[in-house]
């Protein structure tokens, strides 16, 4: 079981650096045809709305799901509560889809008010065709979520890079003959054909009861539960939303640096945080089914830990070499290097939310195997409200700058209410553990980025690649002789799991 849960686990892990890889693609495909230009403002702003929805049916989903899925296993009604919740997600997902197809036309001009009547009437149609994948997205998040729950993660991924690579094929082929609706139509073709192929795996095996009529009871049931985990998830989106509309009061091109900046620098916590978060939230919900609280903490704790031995060199070392990162994926067709280092200056002010929401992700986990997710609805509307207090504040002092800084102070605070709220309900974590692993592996980056930072002028003369090569390098080796000297337990136990044989 073990075996197959290492494999399973690293299949996903290279499945989610595929697919954060096939994001940065598409991001690049939108840099190079469409650069920092009104067209790709309105893209991308028009893309935010629907996709808070499409995170409140996949991420949300999945919380709720797995779970409830497992506790309908034990008690041997798996095949019927997986039926009743596909069955249930197909009328929601189609009532939110037809609501924003209806309302598009409505919400652009209220939420955009500044864009100019081409950039308007862009966003409006690109708004149109993302709220029409929806209700495939809805079909597509039962299905994902029933995967995780078979430690099947990669399965989920590859469906996800589907999406994303016809929305890729959908710009190169069509770019120049129907601009930025290239993007949105590949991704609608990629969100059926991902849920064409994962019907393929799940039908033949009759895991999913379809026949009979719908149970409202038991629908109700899970979506009692999911709601407030959706909505919770959907926040995140929420929050850069806002950013979105502080930043199309400012200059053309504001939006896109706000856009490529994150998704850039998220990077690190899509692959990482995601994947950690995915791996062990199967074993919190099993601990929790068996009555295990010993096993959960500890396994709250691992993730922490092994979380933050992860990201913090990771996110050190891309603030160090951002610019030259940014070059290297954007600076080509219609993006500049004028558009380089406005996104670079946004970059680096998105760090902080990026170290805080990956180690939240954990939390979070704890939370909806607890079922307690409803917790932290309250903490989450909360943040939306200072989030917009933050941008006023910050805006008017740094310009579109005060977006990305907006983001990481408000992290601090949610992450750390979060934080609070989960201590209490578990009844504790052992908090000496956390700071004395959470010191050895801070101190371990700060004698890396010492190490390669007097690096840099010596070798700014070189290729691009060759400047981040040499640096990446570096910094992996003094890195890892550090936190081996400061004998970081979660990075022992990372290494011990890699070096293990297959037993």
């Amino acid at each position: 079981m073990k075996s197959k849960l290492g494999l399973a686990s690293l299949l996903f892990f290279i499945a989610s650096i595929v697919l954060k890889i096939s994001g940065l693609l598409r991001d690049m495909v939108i840099a190079f045809y469409f650069g920092d230009s009104y067209q790709a403002d309105a893209y991308l702003a028009a893309f935010i709305i629907p996709n808070m929805f499409i995170l409140f049916m996949t991420t949300g989903m999945k919380n709720a799901f797995v779970p409830s899925y497992i506790e309908a296993l034990e008690n041997k009604r798996g095949a019927f509560h997986f039926g009743q919740v596909f069955k249930g997600t197909i009328i929601v997902s189609l009532v939110i889809s037809v609501i924003g197809m209806a309302l598009a036309p409505l919400y652009i001009p209220l939420f955009y008010p500044e864009f100019h009547a081409d950039a308007k009437e862009i966003a409006i149609t690109v708004g149109i065709i993302f709220f029409a994948t929806i209700f495939f997205v809805g079909m597509n998040s039962v299905l994902e979520a029933f995967f995780d729950s078979e430690n099947k993660f990669a399965l989920s991924v590859v469906s996800q890079i589907i999406v994303l690579l016809s929305s890729i094929a959908g710009a190169i082929l069509f770019a120049n003959q129907i601009g930025v609706y290239s993007l949105a139509i590949g991704y609608l073709v990629g969100t059926i054909i991902s849920l064409i192929f994962k019907l393929i795996l799940v039908l033949p095996r009759k895991v999913m009861k379809l026949k009979g009529k719908f149970d409202w009871i038991e629908i109700k049931q899970f979506y009692w539960i999911f709601i407030p985990v959706g909505i919770t998830v959907a926040v995140g989106q929420i929050n850069l939303m806002v950013g979105t509309i502080f930043a199309s009061y400012f200059e053309e091109g504001a939006v896109t640096y706000i856009n490529y900046a994150k998704n850039l620098v998220h990077i690190p916590q899509g692959i990482f945080g995601v994947t950690i978060g995915t791996i062990i939230f199967p074993m919190l919900s099993r601990a929790i089914t068996t009555d295990n609280r010993g096993l959960f903490k500890r396994g709250i704790e691992q993730g922490l830990s092994t979380m933050y031995v992860i990201l913090l060199p990771s996110i050190i070392g891309m603030f160090i070499l951002m610019p030259n990162i940014i070059e290297l994926f954007y600076q080509r067709g219609a993006f500049t290097a004028s558009a380089t280092m406005a996104t670079s200056q946004v970059a680096y002010l998105y760090f902080g939310s990026v170290l805080f929401f990956s180690l939240n992700n954990i939390i979070n986990k704890g939370f909806y195997s607890l079922k307690k997710g409803h917790l932290i609805l309250l903490v989450s509307g909360i943040s939306v409200l200072s989030n917009i207090i933050f941008n006023f504040i910050f805006t008017s002092w740094l310009g579109y700058r005060g977006i990305p800084l907006s983001a990481s102070v408000n992290a601090l605070f949610y992450v750390g209410a979060q934080f609070i709220i989960f201590y209490k309900l578990v009844g504790g974590l052992n908090l000496t553990y956390l700071f004395k692993e959470f010191m050895k592996i801070t101190i371990a980056t700060a004698i890396m980025a010492a190490a390669v930072w007097p690096i840099l002028p010596w070798i700014s003369g070189w290729h691009n690649i060759a400047q981040i090569i040499t640096i990446a390098i570096v910094g992996a080796i003094v890195y890892v002789i550090s936190i081996i000297v400061c004998k970081s337990q979660p990075f022992l136990f990372l290494k011990d799991k890699l070096l293990k044989k297959k037993q």
